[in-house]
């Protein structure tokens, strides 16, 4: 009832078992706790926290203008509605080093799995657009390091992207991630890789797992699960899929509604509201109180 009874910790250690394990792990994005239900009942393995997608929901562009405090917010409600493990977005730390430590300890109170940190500056922007700006080596070195520093739980993943590949290349993005492996990331995430030769070329050449972005309409390549798994990838993540599908659903049906007049069209494109009540496990709070589920749901389709 309410939320899933499995502890943070738990979740944490899971999590590492499966990275262990060898196995591709898929974790699609999550925008809001209620599509962690349905990622869940799918079978993934975990669920994922954009930082893209976060500030676009709140109607801002992905350039750095969320708050600590939202994020951490938001990685709450969505992490405590899945048994799944969480990894979340905190994009280039809210702040300095200081800060950086404060966020890994908000994010393992609120229960999440794991985050990324960037080595981008600020304004900071989508890692697949062009002219992104990189802060120094050694500044995202001490970033990573208050991460590792800031954690009470080591169960906690440090996870370290590198946005090199764009403004600086392929192999100075490498000589990043080794830098960063050494700071004290336990996976590195190289952003905005070009092609099957290039996630091969990082995987030969970093020893801790790494992270493939397979977001639409960016630079990478759309490489499917088992090419991934092929080149030695431990995690992929699809950051905006769910967001975009929604967000165009809704649109159509808007523009449906606004010249129809009606959504009567639209009905065989809804989810119903018998399959909305499965997903919150209606029934489960009748557990509580027996009056709350004492009726039928209006018709199979409606």
């Amino acid at each position: 009832m309410f939320w899933d009874p499995l502890s943070a910790t738990e979740k944490r250690k899971q999590f590492r078992q499966k990275l262990k394990a060898g196995k591709l792990l898929k974790f699609p994005g999550a925008f809001s706790p209620l599509v962690t239900q349905l990622i869940e009942e799918i079978g993934f393995d975990g669920v994922y926290i954009s930082g893209a997608v976060l500030a676009n929901d709140l109607c801002l562009p992905d350039i750095g203008l969320t708050t600590q405090t939202e994020v951490v917010q938001r990685g709450r409600a969505i992490a405590r509605a899945t048994k799944l493990p969480a990894i979340i977005d905190i994009d280039t730390g809210f702040g300095e080093p200081m800060n950086v430590a404060r966020t890994v300890r908000e994010l393992e109170d609120m229960g999440l799995a794991g985050c990324h940190l960037e080595d981008q500056e600020n304004p900071k922007r989508c890692g697949h657009l062009d002219n992104k700006s990189l802060v120094g080596q050694p500044e995202m070195i001490k970033k990573i390091r208050a991460a590792a520093q800031g954690r009470t739980d080591n169960q906690f993943l440090i996870i370290a992207r590198t946005d090199a590949r764009a403004s600086e290349g392929l192999d100075k993005a490498i000589d990043r991630a080794k830098a960063y492996v050494d700071a004290g990331a336990e996976m590195i995430f190289p952003e905005a890789l070009a092609d099957e030769k290039e996630f091969e070329a990082f995987r030969k050449a970093v020893t801790v797992p790494l992270l493939a972005n397979m977001t639409e309409f960016g630079k990478s390549k759309l490489l499917d699960a088992k090419t991934l798994q092929n080149l030695g990838f431990n995690l992929v993540i699809y950051p905006v899929t769910t967001l975009r599908i929604a967000m165009k659903a809704v649109e159509d049906g808007l523009r449906t509604i606004a010249s129809e007049g009606t959504q009567e069209s639209l009905l065989d494109k809804m989810q119903t509201r018998k399959r909305l009540y499965e997903l919150v496990h209606y029934e489960r709070y009748n557990q509580f109180d027996q009056s709350l589920f004492n009726f039928k749901v209006p018709g199979q389709n409606s």
